[in-house]
């Protein structure tokens, strides 16, 4: 038995926002998996709660379409689908009012078993919600409560959001979950860097010559028109995914997997991030949106011209040159990138190493490349380490850059989880390694809001690229600059 099937205690699952939209494609899809992999005990329940008149057996029907569309068709087992639905109920409720939470109450019972509330909807409901379930007397020592990013825009609404959700739940019960730290490669990370010694000896700024932090989406607004033009990229993506990324790559060992030694090691890390702001702003980070252009072999729009009013300075492409201020990083820069309507969906971490000193090789042999490692989040999740071999046959030394690869789909001959189905276990087991502590959030908004507060001062203008490209070009000359190159060998 391994620990994706090892059963958890019996507990209820709210879903507040249960008819939404990542109720439908992840949520429920996830619960159902880990019902199938062994893991639920007896009387688990699943609750959806949302401002929807629904009964049980539409909420049932909701749940069989949302399995349908969204888990692979030789992972559908009617049996098992039938007894998923059996254990859904429903209850309409009204987050600003209050109305249902009552009847919620009725329906979780007296139990002290787990309960986990998730909150998938709106962050402006999160403190509303808070409140209904303190008042409404649903609070137990076993009860966590389960947030989504974004958390606040800035760090004064981060603030207030915190306050709103630790006025009524204590921080072990407050779980702020980023999907990206439940995905298998994100983990293996930490276990190359601290099970093998060949690379934590070499993790440092002696020998490694830059990182590259690569979420690439080719997909447009999709529907979140509203929530994206008020956000953009940085707010979206960077605060959240790709600095809990860097933080992972940077942290120092912690002393022990515990939850909050991992944390500790992560927020040091925030908290030594340079400062970008003022006239730096223009050298360190550049703002693009995407135009008109080809994807998934069709033309699509741009991004003005998806939105009703079509005009706006959102950024839908940001790429940063950031520095940790620390022993093991100075000199060390962190490329980050992350956009939407890019050349490929890709997300992935590049170490590239230093350069030999001097080679030996006659200038007949090619050039010597240095080492890279490659760890692929998505898709085909897996390691590549690239080195420099001999190409096999005479006719003299000729040199090779070449990978070694692990591909966990070809290495572990086992189902890998979708990443919600770790982190709603990890929920229920009260893990929070792998989920952001109040500090960290807010230390992340404090390095964000300078470089939003430096784009407003100095009105650093989006860059137009083409959708279906790698971004703007002076997203290429930022790293160029440095005499490096973003890595796009896919």
């Amino acid at each position: 038995m391994t620990s994706q099937t090892i059963p958890v205690d019996p507990f209820d699952f709210i879903i507040f926002g249960g008819t939404g939209d990542l109720s439908e494609r992840k949520l429920l899809p996830a619960l159902y998996q880990r019902q199938r992999a062994g893991q639920f005990c007896e009387p688990t329940r699943i609750i959806g709660a949302s401002r929807s008149a629904m009964s049980d057996e539409e909420f049932r029907t909701f749940a069989r379409e949302s399995i349908s569309n969204h888990v692979k068709k030789e992972e559908i087992d009617d049996a098992e689908v039938a007894r998923f639905v059996e254990r859904l109920s429903y209850v309409p409720v009204d987050a600003k009012t209050g109305d249902g939470f009552d009847k919620l109450k009725q329906a979780i019972g007296d139990s002290d078993r787990i309960r986990a509330f998730y909150l998938a909807v709106a962050p402006a409901l999160f403190g509303d919600i808070a409140s209904n379930i303190e008042k409404h007397g649903l609070i137990t020592k076993n009860s966590r409560i389960v947030v989504e990013k974004p958390i606040g825009r800035s760090l004064a609404s981060a603030h207030e959001l915190n306050d709103a959700i630790g006025r009524v739940f204590e921080e072990h019960q407050i779980f702020r979950i980023d999907h990206y730290l439940g995905k298998e490669t994100v983990q293996n990370l930490m276990v190359l860097r601290f099970a093998n010694i060949l690379y934590e000896r070499l993790w440092n700024s002696a020998n490694i010559d830059h990182v590259q932090i690569t979420v690439a989406e080719t997909v447009g607004l999709e529907g979140r028109a509203d929530y994206y033009d008020k956000a953009g990229a940085l707010r979206d993506m960077v605060q959240n995914h790709l600095l809990q990324l860097l933080c992972l790559v940077a942290m120092e060992p912690p002393a022990s997997m515990d939850a909050e030694v991992v944390r500790d090691e992560k927020l040091k890390v925030l908290r030594s991030l340079k400062r970008i702001n003022g006239n730096e702003a223009p050298k360190h980070t550049v703002r693009g949106q995407y135009k008109a252009g080809a994807s998934a072999g069709g033309a699509v729009k741009g991004y003005l011209q998806e939105l009703k009013n079509g005009e706006s300075d959102t950024e839908t492409f940001v790429a940063i040159k950031a520095e940790i201020a620390n022993w093991r990083w100075a000199g060390v820069p962190f490329y980050l990138r992350t956009g939407k309507r890019l050349a490929e969906r890709v997300s992935e971490i590049v170490i590239e190493f230093k350069a030999v000193p001097h080679s030996i090789f006659d200038q007949s042999a090619g050039a010597i490349v240095p080492n890279q490692l490659v760890i692929r989040l998505q898709p085909d999740e897996g390691v590549k380490q690239f080195i420099m071999a001999k190409d096999p046959g005479p006719g003299g030394m000729r040199l090779r850059h070449v990978s070694l690869d692990m591909t966990f789909a070809d290495s572990f001959e086992v189902r890998n989880p979708d990443a919600y189905e770790r982190l709603i276990m990890d929920i229920v087991r009260g893990n929070q390694t792998l989920f952001m502590r109040r500090d960290e959030v807010e230390a992340a908004w404090k390095w964000i809001d300078p470089i939003i507060a430096a784009w407003e001062e100095n009105g650093q203008a989006v860059q137009g690229y083409t959708a279906g490209t790698w971004g703007p070009s002076g997203a290429i000359a930022l790293i160029e600059r440095d005499g490096r190159t973003w890595h796009e060998s896919m």
